[in-house]
């Protein structure tokens, strides 16, 4: 299965499904760009351009932001979805009662599905079963750098190498490349934790622990995404990658995360909603730590700085109390 140039559509016309969008039409591809929220639609007519997201990129030719998502599906089979992971399902449904009978779906929403139980692909396969080839993306990429064509590296991951090899060949130039892989449970688990990993490392930063605390946050949340991740039926050399490591330290240390500047934000003593809309966007850390925990508990894994993360922004704990809270922990085998 090699792309030559399909119809495809985005599903999400935030500024990662935006920066999705645009990679492809560069590509070549006839790109239909949808999103829930028309008004955004029709500004991304008017405009040739995202200017509530990404401003100042122009669209390339090929890229239609469109309003009828419906319509669009009679078109193609091809789908990337870049919701926020609390949207899925609702995209999802619109599929199912689709007449298409097959879709190549790509998620690329990092992110736990809602309610902790389920990982992305399998609340695909749950909605579609024999309907939808599915893969999943990830990496580091901050949106903004991957529509202004600076050099990004990204992983790519199915159950069927045809898949993931068929999504690559849509996505991959010389400034998007494209690394695929099978492990699809590793992959995302990767791509979801280490938002709430980000959080951590902004609260650190913003009460000034400097450059120590980071990298032991990193290193020690490193851990923690690798525990979780196995015990889900993840590769433990998935973590060492893009969709692991890659990404944890591109979020812990740049302020483009938006997922940093939440920690930032609360360390600087912002409560929670104020912080969040001051940001602006769906900071996917907030929730997934709900999930993470739950995850955690219910397959017996110690999590401390997600625990922490959770009691911040759930229980109102002093983000300085958080940080002292993992300091004082027993010494232990680094393990």
């Amino acid at each position: 299965m090699v792309n030559s140039g399909n119809p495809i559509l985005v599903a999400g016309a935030g500024s990662w499904g935006t920066a999705l969008a645009i990679i492809l039409a560069r590509n070549g591809n006839a790109v239909s760009l949808w999103d829930h929220d028309t008004e955004l639609i029709i500004q991304l007519q008017q405009h040739k351009s995202n200017e509530t997201y990404l401003p100042g990129i122009a669209f390339p030719e090929g890229l239609n932001p469109v309003g009828n998502f419906t319509e669009a599906l009679e078109k193609l089979n091809d789908i990337i979805i870049a919701v926020p992971c609390s949207g899925l399902e609702s995209v999802l449904k619109q599929l199912v009662s689709s007449p298409v009978k097959k879709f190549n779906i790509c998620l690329a929403c990092k992110g736990l599905a809602a309610g902790g139980q389920l990982l992305n692909h399998q609340v695909v396969n749950e909605h579609l079963r024999d309907r939808a080839s599915t893969a999943v993306l990830s990496g580091p990429s901050f949106a903004s750098e991957v529509a202004r064509g600076l050099p990004t590296a990204v992983t790519i991951a199915s159950s069927d190498q045809t898949t993931a090899e068929y999504f690559a060949s849509c996505f991959h130039n010389e400034v998007f490349r494209i690394y695929t892989h099978n492990d699809v449970i590793g992959v995302q688990v990767g791509g979801a934790v280490k938002n709430v990993m980000a959080i951590a490392a902004g609260i650190s930063d913003g009460l000034g622990f400097g450059a120590n605390t980071r990298a032991a946050l990193i290193t020690r949340g490193l851990a923690e995404i690798m525990r979780l991740g196995v015990a889900l039926g993840g590769k433990p050399e998935t973590f060492m990658g893009l969709a692991g490591l890659g990404d944890l330290v591109l979020t812990c240390t740049d302020d483009q995360s938006r997922n940093r500047r939440l920690g930032l934000l609360l360390a600087r003593g912002e409560h929670l909603d104020a912080a969040l809309q001051e940001i602006g966007q769906t900071v996917e850390g907030v929730r997934t730590v709900n999930d993470v925990i739950k995850l955690s508990t219910n397959h017996q894994i110690e999590m401390p700085i997600s625990r922490q993360v959770y009691n911040v922004l759930n229980l109102n704990l002093p983000p300085v109390d958080a940080v002292q809270a993992l300091l004082a922990r027993d010494p232990k085998p680094e393990l």
